[in-house]
């Protein structure tokens, strides 16, 4: 790509993030709203007006404030600009051609557009929320790739009813009703997405309970299916009505507690029931635990995270496949250290096992499925990328954190990707040798990222280039096709 096709891709993200740096240098029309159960303390009262005024200048900039709303009505949003770039295409079109087929082309320019907006009203008892999603890109040819993870037109990602139900077991409880996003834990199998250009979202009932460093949470939902999802209607944006059906099922409970002041245990347990021709008939029961300290300057941080997972499912959506007992499994482990100097340097180690499918001719799929899990932060950038995910994976990393000041942060990441089956696919490209001649290394991963709170609070930069090293699996599997991979993409995020 050409340094002047990189300039007028990144033009649109320049003109907004200076948008965004002028309404954050602006006073606000009047003072962001207090919560309406906030009481205010009696030394604000009395502070000096030039400790008051500091403080309002300290405050970024909101669009609610700006516009005069009452205290029980919010309305907040984000725009997001991003460019990304792939040079040497991993993903098969038709990995089952003997070669396999690349059927894409070399080359990915894409520059993905996401809008939030959120309106929030409380009331005694009773609150409630709206968010509109507008995700869409532009460069996507069509030797491209794209799929619902790239675009989902002007739809409401949620849309629900939050009904206060006062005390409960020394503690407060409530129930939603609606259309909702998820963080569930460690995120790695239910999440709202924050790098992914779309998000998921849940329609259904969520009870969620909380006292005393505890919190308690049981959920039934229909999983949104986010349309249109055929290859051409995705390229050119077009709209259709996202929607749930009751083929697809996804219930659990969720109990998380405070150890001490930094460990923090939490274990869950979920089912998913997915039924439907031209699906995997996925039954799954996924129990898991996870025990974690974050990062802290000076100390040792810490991750265990363990999920089993049991039912039935097939290994595709073809409606020739079989259905098949599903025992699978993943594990992380995780130890970081941040020293205490300049720049606060963190060093961690960490490792991630997903299992594979042992045998393609025996009764039993032992691939994990992440569910509704996110990856950017654990495998690197996904978009017109995402070599890596929770699926058939056998993953050390090295990780250096640089805080080269109270604004910018630098990331350095090494990671190796090995299978943890040779006879199962590398999921993301969709390559598999059910022989298991073609070994195990898909290859090494480098990455180098880079954020900026420009605007703190309210504009930040975010660039990073990552570095797929072939390994000998690529080049087996793909019949002397495998090639180094390089992505890169710069994003500005205004919030407003």
């Amino acid at each position: 790509m050409t340094p002047s096709c990189f300039s007028r891709s990144l033009a649109p993200a320049a003109l907004l993030c200076f948008a965004g740096w002028l309404a954050a240098q602006s006073t606000p029309a009047s003072p962001p709203a207090a919560a309406p159960d906030q009481k205010p303390e009696a030394k604000a009262e009395k502070a000096e007006p030039k400790a008051a005024a500091k403080a309002d200048e300290s405050k970024p900039w909101r669009l609610a404030p700006a516009l005069g709303l009452n205290d029980w009505f919010k309305v907040s949003g984000s725009q997001r600009v991003r460019y990304e770039t792939l040079d040497n295409q991993f993903r098969f079109r038709n990995p089952n051609n003997n070669p396999p087929g690349q059927g894409f082309g070399d080359a990915e320019d894409d520059l993905a557009l996401q809008t939030l907006v959120l309106l929030e009203a409380k009331g005694d008892g009773i609150s409630g929320a709206l968010e509109i999603l507008d995700a869409r890109q532009y460069g996507i040819d069509a030797t491209g790739f794209a799929d619902t993870t790239l675009v989902d037109t002007f739809d409401a990602l949620q849309a629900y009813v939050d009904l206060s139900l006062g005390e409960l077991g020394g503690g407060k409880h409530r129930l939603r009703l609606g259309r909702e996003t998820v963080d569930l834990g460690g995120r790695r199998v239910m999440a709202r997405n924050q790098y992914r250009n779309t998000i998921n979202a849940f329609t259904g009932v969520d009870w969620l309970w909380t006292g005393d460093g505890q919190s308690l949470r049981a959920f039934w939902v229909l999983p949104v299916d986010r349309r249109p999802n055929d290859f051409a209607s995705i390229r050119n944006n077009e709209w259709e009505e996202d929607d749930q059906d009751l083929d697809l099922q996804f219930a659990g409970v969720f109990y998380s507690k405070s150890l001490d002041e930094r460990t923090t245990l939490e274990t869950y347990v979920l089912g998913l029931d997915e039924r439907g021709a031209n699906t995997r008939r996925r039954e799954l029961l996924t129990p898991g635990v996870r025990l974690f300290q974050p990062r802290k300057k000076g100390l040792t941080n810490f991750e265990i995270e363990l999920i089993g997972q049991v039912g039935e499912s097939k290994t595709s959506t073809a409606t020739n496949q079989p259905l098949r007992d599903h025992v699978a499994g993943y594990a992380r482990l995780a130890l970081g250290y941040t020293a205490d100097m300049a720049w606060q340097p963190t060093v961690e180690l960490s490792w991630d096992y997903a299992s594979g499918d042992q045998d393609p001719n025996d009764s039993e799929n032992n691939r994990f499925d992440t569910l509704f899990g996110a990856r950017r932060w654990d495998y690197g950038p996904t978009g017109v990328f995402g070599a890596v995910a929770r699926a058939n994976l056998n993953s050390p990393e090295v990780k250096v954190v640089l805080k080269t000041s109270s604004t910018t942060e630098l990331t350095f990441g090494v990671r190796g990707v090995w299978l943890a089956s040779e006879r199962d696919t590398w999921t993301t490209a969709g390559l598999r040798d059910s022989s298991g001649r073609s070994g195990d290394n898909v290859g090494q991963q480098y990455e180098v990222r880079f954020r900026w709170d420009f605007v703190p609070r309210s504009v930040n930069f975010d660039i990073a280039a990552v570095y797929l090293a072939e390994g000998s699996f690529q080049d087996r599997a793909s019949g002397n096709q495998g090639r180094d991979v390089t992505t890169a993409y710069a994003q500005c995020v205004w919030t407003f």
